[in-house]
């Protein structure tokens, strides 16, 4: 089928295609287009990567807006986000607007009215649902990408959920959704009330193999001689052997710290089929690694970089990750080391793909356990690129003839595993549940019952008693925290209730919060614990770190002044540690002791309750402590290099926690000011702008200008600039000095603040400022970009 023959697109997009090449409709595609994708038939496209699902997506999505409607494309990620509005933005020329929104879960995302095609992730759509957005109700067409991915313990029912509240708020909603190939699409078409286009097929040959002896053994049953050689370990000697052929390799491997052992291996093969051209480019790649963040990881990334080799994981910064996944795609990094993260939809072919790791370590299990079939078929899907590859090939890698035959068994024919939902557990219903009834999407438990029976879970599900008994729980846990009001069967948000399902925070990170500024005010510790699910309180037995050690006399701070103390940054941020939606630091091997002690020298600062020594959830306990100490040291200024060194963290690591910490104050906050019995939200607000910053509290008004940061706020504090009004005024040789000469740096900081005459021709940088600024850089102040 030709391009030509799609119908309903708008005038030109045909002749736009062919002009870049697509003439003929993949198979996938065709089969896609006569089953009414492009003229509002819901779909389901189970098919391999790289097969053609984009334009499939965009072919619905481009059918709808000819027909008056929007079109949403949901994302699993925010990276895939940008990279897909990117992709969108080449129909502009056709009349189309295109808008991307990610962040900012309390944005009602009005701005986005007047586009046409809304690229988002899952999150973001559910929190336009939860905040109002009203052009939701002008949707005609939405495209679920990766839409197997409901199997995903943490993100999978806030898609399922919001699919779910899409069709049953837009009438005649079209729902087109993108998957890999998996082992029971047709029970995701029946949930969607959609057609099937299930395919296995490639535009180019993906062969898939083990790699034993000195041989590849692929599927069809030939071997290819590909030897190790010597001590050579068969990664290396499947990178060399691609390289020699003009090749790329993608390495995947099962933690960040063999991702970057193995670059740093890898860097010795590569280094010697580097051309001039490449060269020269993976310099300046490196540099502007070096630029993102003063890390070791950062240097260590930028070294591997330049040699043509490169690692990737969740500890990098964001920055990072796509200064290679780009260097990647152009071929000039010859060859990437990853964690499995990077298999998740980001476009990065490359000639080979070789699995190193097929087991990794699972804490519920206590081991190490096999990776799902899914992840490994997704793993080789990114072998080979339409246009630019002859050919695919992924590869494991076996130690023994039984592991041979053990990988082609679990691996190499077995079919992808069934997509289960995830929806009927406690954790996700708690934020659904809340936020059906805050929005007003039911009103009534049966109401609830009956749109929950619209998910994939109770298409699925042998035990349809069981998500109503999960229900109850939940409603029964929210009712007791104040976030809902029952009667007779009636369901109604408290302010509170809406509040949280504005803010997008768990219900129970809420309870935590409130538990803990209710603490504050009354000076000190909490004396409740948390409440279960079911209603009954726990015993909790609070003590305080005085009591945990026999202290009989410990209290807490200003128990009997009859004054509310106002909580401290430590206090805070110990308190938003605590919540589910951050992820705490793991504690390593001594740190039990260190933070214990910790927890006696800074009690009076701890807020809401704390297990005792002996509980089960102590260790979790300290971990939130060790957590707060982070963003406490971020938030002192401590120098980026040192805080990834002391909590064996990557600057990725930091960003998310401090990212996370911002959040959750800013929901701590609001809280506080809704609430009647708690007022310290402006020692919330601190903590906030601290985090935010990263500056100690001398420098919060500095670090708001635009352009300043962390880093430059202190540079210009040393030189006796210590408040916007100083700056505002202050003597351009002393910004240009603080800026360390960086004129058009100094430039954009005074016209951000304001200053009458910014300009920088015939200043002077002040001697005395740069060596005020060289001297806060030599003391260990922070760095992360100048993140702000």
């Amino acid at each position: 089928m030709r391009v030509a023959d799609v119908p309903g697109l708008p005038d030109g997009v045909a002749d736009h295609l062919e002009s870049g090449g697509i003439e003929e409709l993949y198979p996938p595609q065709a089969e896609a287009v006569e089953a009414g994708v492009a003229e509002g038939e819901s779909l389901v496209a189970s098919v391999p990567t790289a097969s053609g699902k984009t334009l499939i997506a965009e072919l619905a999505m481009l059918s709808a807006v000819e027909r008056g409607g929007t079109a949403l494309y949901i994302v699993p990620l925010r990276a895939l986000a940008g990279e897909k509005a990117t992709e969108f933005a080449e129909f502009e020329q056709f009349g189309l607007s295109v808008g991307v929104s990610t962040g900012n879960y309390e944005d009602d995302g009005s701005r986005l009215s007047e586009n046409d095609v809304v690229v988002a992730t899952s999150e973001k759509v559910d929190s336009l649902v939860r905040n109002g957005a009203d052009w939701i109700d002008d949707l005609s067409c939405v495209v679920a990408d990766e839409v197997h991915l409901v199997d995903d313990d943490h993100r999978g029912p806030t898609l399922e959920v919001t699919l779910a509240k899409l069709r049953q708020r837009v009438q005649d909603l079209q729902v087109v959704a993108l998957s890999a190939t998996v082992g029971n699409a047709d029970e995701i078409a029946e949930w969607l009330d959609a057609e099937l286009v299930d395919s296995e097929w490639r535009p180019i040959d993906l062969r898939t193999g083990v790699h034993y002896g000195q041989a590849v053994h692929y599927d069809d049953g030939t071997q290819e001689e590909l030897a190790t050689g010597g001590s050579d370990s068969q990664t290396a000697a499947i990178v060399a052997d691609t390289l020699a052929d003009d090749g790329s390799t993608l390495v995947f491997v099962n933690s960040r710290r063999n991702a970057e052992a193995a670059a740093r291996r890898l860097a010795d093969v590569t280094k010697q089929g580097i051309s001039d051209d490449d060269r020269q480019r993976l310099r300046e790649v490196a540099d502007e690694i070096r630029g993102v963040s003063d890390t070791e990881t950062s240097d260590d990334l930028a070294d591997a970089v330049e040699q043509g080799a490169a690692f990737h994981h969740a500890g990098l910064a964001r920055e990072h990750r796509e200064l290679v996944e780009d260097a990647f795609r152009e071929r000039a990094i010859k060859v990437v080391a990853a964690t499995p993260t990077l298999a998740a939809g980001v476009n990065t072919p490359s000639r080979r793909v070789v699995v190193r790791d097929w087991q990794r370590y699972d804490g519920t299990a206590g081991g190490m356990q096999p990776l799902s079939v899914l992840e490994v078929h997704q793993m080789f899907g990114r072998a080979g690129r339409p246009g630019r590859d002859p050919y695919g090939e992924a590869v494991l890698l076996a130690n023994s003839h039984d592991e041979l035959e053990e990988l082609f068994d679990r691996y190499i024919y077995a079919e992808p595993e069934p997509v289960r939902s995830k929806l009927a557990a406690e954790p996700a219903l708690r934020t659904h549940v809340l936020a059906a009834v805050a929005t007003g999407f039911t009103t009534t438990e049966d109401a609830l019952h009956e749109f929950l029976g619209e998910t994939l879970y109770a298409t699925q599900t042998d035990d349809p008693g069981r998500l109503k008994r999960v229900t109850r729980d939940v409603l029964e846990y929210l009712d007791r925290n104040g976030f809902v009001e029952r009667e007779d069967g009636t369901l109604r948000a408290t302010s509170t209730g809406h509040l949280v399902s504005q803010l997008y925070v768990d219900p129970m990170s809420a309870a935590t919060l409130v538990d803990g500024l209710r603490a504050a005010e009354r000076g000190g510790t909490a004396s409740g614990g948390r409440q279960r699910a079911s209603g009954d309180p726990e015993d909790a037995g609070f003590q305080t770190a005085g009591e945990m050690r026999g202290d009989d006399a410990a209290e807490p701070a200003d128990s009997d002044s009859g004054e509310s103390a106002s909580p401290t940054p430590f206090g805070l941020f110990h308190l938003v540690s605590r919540t589910p939606d951050m992820y705490e630091l793991y504690l390593r091997s001594g740190d039990r002791e260190q933070y214990t002690e910790l927890a006696y020298e800074r009690e009076a600062e701890l807020l809401g309750s704390a297990p005792r020594e002996e509980e089960a959830d102590f260790e979790d306990w300290l971990s939130a402590l060790k957590t707060a100490k982070l963003l406490e040291d971020w938030a002192s200024e401590l120098d980026e290099d040192r805080i990834a060194e002391r909590y064996g963290v990557g600057p990725g690591d930091i960003r998310g926690k401090v990212e996370t910490a911002e959040w959750l104050l800013h929901a701590a906050e609001r809280l506080a000011g809704d609430l009647d019995d708690v007022e310290c939200a402006a020692a919330v607000r601190e903590a906030r702008k601290r985090v935010e910053y990263g500056v100690r509290e001398e420098l919060l008004d500095l670090a708001g200008v635009r352009d300043v940061g962390r880093k430059r706020a202190r540079r210009l504090y040393n030189a006796g600039i210590e408040s916007r009004a100083d700056l505002r005024n202050a003597e351009k040789s002393l910004v240009l000095g603080a800026v360390r000469g960086r004129e058009k740096t100094a430039e954009r900081i005074l016209e951000n603040v304001g200053h009458p005459d910014p300009e920088m021709d015939a200043v002077s940088a002040d001697a005395d400022a740069v060596a005020a600024a060289e001297e806060a850089d030599r003391s260990g102040q922070a760095n992360l970009g100048d993140f702000s």
